[in-house]
This record gives structure tokens, C-alpha cells and sequence, in this order.
């Protein structure tokens, strides 16, 4: 025995018990937290405003050009002469039964998927250019690059047609093709139009890349280099796939860009070329809508480029994570 008053040695003492947190007992109910059970809400509340506005600028028109799409619904129709008719798909029976609705859409997917090839390999080289060169240069290229974006689709396919107008012209002097006019073939006009494309639509692809290229960090690219790989093997094994989530993003964004270019068509082939030949979905629908006042057969052509592209887009996305792709 102790004596009284003296203290217990520290190896002696009873051990206490360190506080942490209390462990649920068995069958004992789970109590969650207000502020977790509105966690998963609070990210639509912030969206709820976008959502109203999308909702009333995208959901009621679409809807409107899907109901139009099913009725005979011409000039007399909207003059109120005489009642719109219901056809159902009559509409689009008679927009798949004709063979220049499907000549249309061939040259819209070739277009648009050379479009999309040019515009992603443009943005993408000058993005890459953009991190090598000095300030000085860097701001040069990125102030021109953001004037071809500012400039309208109208001005731009006016100051195109002039460049390669084959009277005055001055492509056609230097390259000494004489009156060589661009826009009287079929291939040489649309290889115009896609040049005057690619020039309005790269800037977008090369600033997001370029912003991209900015976040990874300089010592993976370092080590990249160090190892002995050249430019073109660190953009395909260390950029790329570093970059894929915003190279999605681009690749997306050009793809409904390029399927539905109307005025670079219109303006530099006057209307859809010769006898048509270089029309695209866009142009084919304005012509059927308000040229012919087929406003049923236009909405018909509206919807069906509407399906495709969230087709392209939803089984491009889906692709991607198939490959275990974060997105």
C-alpha cells in the first residue's frame, strides 16, 4: 500500500480515454445534417435561372418547329387565307423521297467534317506556337487572330470574294491564274468557303487551347523533352491527353458551327451555287421555307438537322466514356 498523499508514477496511472467521434450503434438511425441533405439541390438552384432562360429561348421555338413540321403550312397560311392543313409526316415522307434532300445532306457532312478537321489542326498548331514565341509576337498573332473572330460572317465572306474575285482579285495575280473564278466549280467553291471558315473559326479553338496548354505544368513538359521526344510526339502522348476534356468542348462546338453554316454559303455562292451545287442543309431549308413558302417542308429539314447533330454530339460523348474518358 501507498502511503497517503503520495502520487501514483506515471506508468501506474489508468489509461484515459481519448475523445473522438461517437460510433453509431447498431440499428440505431443515421441523423443527417440539413446542410447535407440540401447539398445535392443547391448546385439547380444556381442553374435555375439559365435553365428559365434557355427554356424560353430553345424549348418554345423548337417546339414550334417540330408542330409546323407536321402541318401543310404555306404563304396562305400565314396570310390567314386559307387553314393550315395537319399532314402528320407527310412532310417528311416527302423530304426522304426526294433525291436532292439527300445529295444535300452528303455535301453537308463532307463540308462540315473538313470544316471541323481544318479549324482543330489550325487552332490547335497555333496554340502550340503561341507557347514557343516571344510577347511581342504572341500578342501580334493573338490580336489577329481575335479580329478574324470579331469580324461578322457577312463582312468576311464579302472581303474573301473580293480577295479571290477573279477582275480584282489579287490571289489570282500572284498565283498568276488569270480570271480564274473560284466560285463557278463546284470543289474550287467550297474549298473557298471553307477557307473563309476555318479563318473565322480557329481563333475560338486557339485561345481555349492555348489557355489549356497554359495549366499543365512546365515540368511535365520539361521531363517530356528531356527524354528526347519532339513537338509533335509531346502534343500526341502529353498535351492530348492532358487537353482531351477541352479538345471536347472545341470539337463539339465546331461540329454544330460547320453543320449549319448558312451565311458564308449564301453570300460567296450566291444562294447554293449553280444550279444548286453547293448547297448545305441551312441553305436548302431557307430556300424551301421562305423561297418556295414550303414553311412545313423548311421546319421538316430544321428538325431532321437538329436530330443529327444531338445524335453526333450524345454518340460522341458516349465514345469517350466508353474509352474511361472524365469529362
Amino acid at each position: 500500500m501507498r502511503a497517503p498523499g503520495k502520487p501514483v508514477p506515471a506508468d501506474r496511472r489508468p489509461a484515459r480515454a481519448v475523445p473522438g467521434p461517437a460510433r453509431p450503434r447498431a440499428g440505431a438511425a443515421t441523423v443527417t445534417s440539413p446542410r447535407r441533405r440540401g447539398g445535392r439541390s443547391t448546385p439547380w438552384l444556381y442553374l435555375a435561372p439559365a435553365l428559365v432562360v434557355l427554356g424560353a429561348l430553345l424549348v418554345y421555338p423548337v417546339y414550334q418547329l417540330g408542330l409546323i413540321s407536321l402541318f401543310h403550312y404555306t404563304q396562305a397560311q400565314v396570310s390567314g387565307g386559307e387553314p393550315a392543313a395537319f399532314r402528320g409526316f407527310g412532310n417528311y415522307t416527302d423530304l426522304f423521297s426526294d433525291g436532292q434532300f439527300w445529295r444535300v445532306l452528303l455535301a453537308t457532312v463532307v463540308f462540315a467534317a473538313a470544316c471541323v478537321a481544318s479549324t482543330l489542326a489550325v487552332g490547335c498548331a497555333l496554340a502550340v506556337l503561341l507557347t514557343r514565341v516571344r510577347a511581342v509576337p504572341r500578342l501580334a498573332l493573338m490580336l489577329a487572330a481575335l479580329g478574324a473572330w470579331a469580324t461578322p460572317a457577312v463582312t468576311g465572306s464579302t472581303v474573301w470574294l473580293f480577295l479571290f474575285d477573279p477582275d480584282f482579285g489579287p490571289v489570282d495575280r500572284l498565283l498568276g491564274l488569270g480570271d480564274h473564278s473560284w466560285t463557278y466549280g463546284r470543289y474550287s467553291a467550297f474549298l473557298l468557303v471553307l477557307l473563309e471558315v476555318v479563318w473565322c473559326s480557329f481563333p475560338f479553338v486557339m485561345v481555349t487551347v492555348y489557355a489549356g496548354i497554359r495549366s499543365v505544368p512546365a515540368e511535365v513538359l520539361e521531363a517530356a523533352a528531356l527524354d528526347g521526344a519532339s513537338q509533335w510526339r509531346i502534343w500526341r502522348s502529353v498535351l492530348a491527353p492532358m487537353l482531351r476534356p477541352i479538345l471536347t468542348v472545341v470539337t463539339i462546338q465546331s461540329v454544330i458551327w460547320d453543320f449549319k453554316v448558312f451565311t458564308q454559303i449564301y453570300v460567296m455562292t450566291n444562294g447554293g451555287g449553280i444550279a444548286g451545287q453547293n448547297l448545305v442543309l441551312n441553305v436548302y431549308a431557307y430556300q424551301q421555307a421562305f423561297a418556295s413558302s414550303q414553311y412545313g417542308l423548311g421546319s421538316a429539314i430544321g428538325v431532321v438537322m437538329l436530330l443529327l447533330l444531338l445524335a453526333v454530339t450524345l454518340g460522341y460523348l458516349r465514345l469517350l466514356r466508353r474509352r474511361g474518358e472524365e469529362l
